[in-house]
């Protein structure tokens, strides 16, 4: 897998009416100002680049975070009374999660529901970011289907969700010089410009890498890529700090031949899309 950039119009399984319409200009982020108008103005300013296929949101509803309940519940106020969401995230947020902060809440009414809601968007310094760990895989999936993804172009089709060894992988890519492996992970934690992972331990992290690891010694390719969920990342580095392991791990990876990559995102209060390939450092 080469090193590419985000490309232009969609080459790949997919080009459908749906994703031509879903074709923007992008544009550098303009904050610190939050872009909350609408989509086009939030995504979109001239450039020579285009976002193919951003992630749609449901209508969201502006809310204040109060506290977190436990791993994936958290207190907000909306029209000025509390109420539980859910939390799509098990990383400790710590800077996000601070009482008062402005979030954006998808609401749901299901009787099977504990909470009415989701938690989607949180407001820091000048710029959204998305708190939902299960978005990279939906962002991957749009790109993966348009073939704009440069180092994953080749591949023609993809499954999602396949188990291999002792893990459930988040794609198989597909193409006719054989198959590929990919694994996403959600980055929310900025430090100084530097996208960071993970902001806590992750046993589970640590075995897809070396899972990938093992499937790069075979002969097969493999990579990791780090969907950082907001606008303000300049380059990506492993956590080392918080979990060691991990980032070992991931060294390890990318000496046996695992494609390492990191993109950020355009995030609004209408959508998400991948947006620009970040610099990867390890050492």
């Amino acid at each position: 897998m080469t090193a590419g950039n985000l490309c232009g119009y969609g080459s790949g399984v997919r080009n459908t009416a749906a994703t031509t319409d879903a074709v923007m200009e992008a544009g550098e982020y303009t904050g610190p100002r939050l872009q909350t108008d609408s989509l086009n103005r939030s995504l979109a300013a001239p450039r020579l680049r285009r976002i193919i296929a951003p992630v749609r949101f449901p209508p969201l509803i502006e809310g204040r975070f109060v506290r977190r309940d436990n791993r994936f519940r958290v207190s907000v106020e909306v029209h000025g009374e509390l109420a539980a969401a859910h939390l799509p995230n098990s990383g400790r947020l710590t800077e996000l999660l601070t009482p008062g902060r402005r979030c954006w809440l998808a609401a749901f009414d299901s009787p099977n529901r504990k909470t009415r809601f989701d938690m989607v968007l949180v407001a820091y310094a000048g710029v959204l970011v998305s708190v939902d760990a299960r978005r990279p895989n939906d962002l991957l999936a749009e790109a993966l289907a348009d073939g704009c993804l440069e180092p994953f172009s080749e591949y023609t089709s993809f499954e999602r969700e396949v188990r291999r060894g002792e893990s459930r992988l988040d794609f198989r890519l597909i193409g006719d010089d054989g198959t590929g492996w990919l694994e996403a992970k959600s980055v929310t934690l900025v430090e100084k410009g530097v996208a960071r992972f993970p902001d806590a331990p992750t046993l589970r992290g640590a075995r897809h890498v070396r899972e990938l690891t093992e499937i790069a010694r075979g002969g097969e390719q493999a990579a990791v890529v780090f969907v950082v969920q907001r606008p303000d990342a300049r380059r990506f580095a492993p956590h080392a700090e918080a979990d060691p392991v991990f980032a070992l791990a991931l060294r390890e990876a990318a000496r046996a031949g695992v494609g390492v990559y990191a993109w950020s995102c355009r995030v609004s209060e209408q959508a998400i899309a991948i947006d620009r390939k970040l610099p990867v450092e390890l050492t």
